[in-house]
């Protein structure tokens, strides 16, 4: 799911905006783009929301966002099996979109 929020009024830098949304950075990249996660067990790693930022403008950011479900399966695969409009995916955008207005 591909998503824009306002920069207007933000006063916190991305990192630590991303941070109070409950998303980490994490070591790899998708095609050059910063990803960030949030975990949905905290002893697991799987299964955790994966935000990246698409593009960024003087006025806004562009993300994009999926639901991984599971690790790849295979060694060096980026194909894993993911929710990228589900609803559960609508909903947690609709939270960091919130969170992002009310700092």
């Amino acid at each position: 799911m591909v998503f824009k929020i306002s920069k207007h009024g933000l006063r916190n830098n991305l990192r630590d905006a991303l941070r109070k949304c409950g998303y980490f950075g994490i070591d790899n990249s998708f095609n050059g783009k910063v990803g960030y996660v949030r975990r949905l067990s905290l002893n697991q790693h799987y299964p955790r929301f994966h935000i990246y930022l698409n593009q960024e403008t003087d006025e806004s950011y562009v993300f994009s966002l999926h639901l991984d479900q599971k690790k790849p399966i295979y060694q060096g695969a980026k194909a894993h099996n993911a929710e990228y409009d589900d609803e559960v995916v609508h909903i947690e955008a609709a939270r960091v979109i919130n969170i992002f207005e009310s700092l």
